[in-house]
């Protein structure tokens, strides 16, 4: 079967929609996190979002509910953790790791309750992208509108907070309702990114696409843009390698960055030192 061929299925272009569109929020978003050093915070909610997917199986409703039903309880605790950072003068890592382990606790918990691991809670453990329906692919073009438009109208500010949070303070930035508007932005990120790479994986299309245009970038905005190349690179080859090879589509993704950002490492090294 050629690709040309494989293209013409409608679970392989809902794949790639979706994908692609999921892809480049990762990636954009996951620049300002890395550079924050908040980069564990998607890990965190992302064992949340197993809780979250643990209780909406539990209570037996149907694939497109789960991903609505863990939205808000994900957003809740990406508030939770800026709390907890704010008030408890917690470190971020500290923060996270409190709430990722009551995360995974619960759900947990409730697995235990229901019976043991079930098919469709693995599809989310591990992903599962090439089951995206139709449905989901409008919520990701959907929320891929609204946080890009979110990016966009405070750009500025994110940037400010992003490089010296005291700085922008004073400068009269108001840090805490945009340091709320990056974990909330963050959250959304996180259970839309569950189909493409799995709970277990989600952070990591998140870091590594930020850290490979990081490696080579020569100003922010050039950052942005190649994060959201190599991520988009990797999820459209690894949707074909996963279909052709019949292998694990998310573990593909994130193997394919993987190999993106140790060339750019192993460039700007043999740059460097050349």
């Amino acid at each position: 079967m050629t690709i040309v061929e494989m293209f013409q299925y409608g679970f392989i272009q809902r794949a790639l929609l979706a994908g692609s569109l999921i892809a480049v929020l990762c990636a954009v978003l996951g620049v300002f996190l890395v550079l924050r050093r908040l980069s564990l915070i998607g890990d965190g909610l992302a064992h949340v979002a197993f809780g979250s997917v643990a209780l909406a199986l539990f209570v037996n409703i149907t694939p497109l509910a789960v991903t609505i039903a863990a939205i808000p309880l994900v957003m809740l605790s990406s508030l939770g953790i800026l709390k907890l950072m704010e008030r408890a003068k917690l470190f971020g890592d500290a923060a996270v790791g409190i709430v990722a382990s009551l995360g995974i606790a619960v759900g947990v918990l409730l697995t235990g309750l229901s019976g043991g691991f079930s098919v469709d809670l693995f599809s989310y453990l591990f992903g599962n992208i090439l089951s995206v329906s139709r449905e989901e692919v409008i919520i990701a073009a959907l929320l891929f509108v609204l946080i890009i438009a979110a990016v966009s109208l405070y750009y500025n500010e994110l940037l400010a907070v992003t490089f010296d949070e005291d700085l922008a303070r004073t400068s009269g930035v108001r840090t805490g309702r945009i340091n709320m508007i990056l974990v909330l932005l963050t959250s959304l990120i996180v259970v839309l990114a569950m189909k493409v790479a799995g709970i277990m994986l989600v952070s990591s299309l998140m870091v590594l696409p930020a850290v490979t245009a990081l490696q080579i970038a020569s100003g922010f905005r050039t950052a942005l843009l190649l994060a959201a190349g190599c991520a988009l690179l990797s999820v459209i080859s690894g949707i074909i390698a996963s279909f052709g090879l019949n292998i694990p589509a998310g573990a593909t993704i994130i193997l394919i960055n993987f190999l993106l950002f140790l060339c750019a490492f192993l460039g700007r090294r043999r740059l460097r030192h050349g």
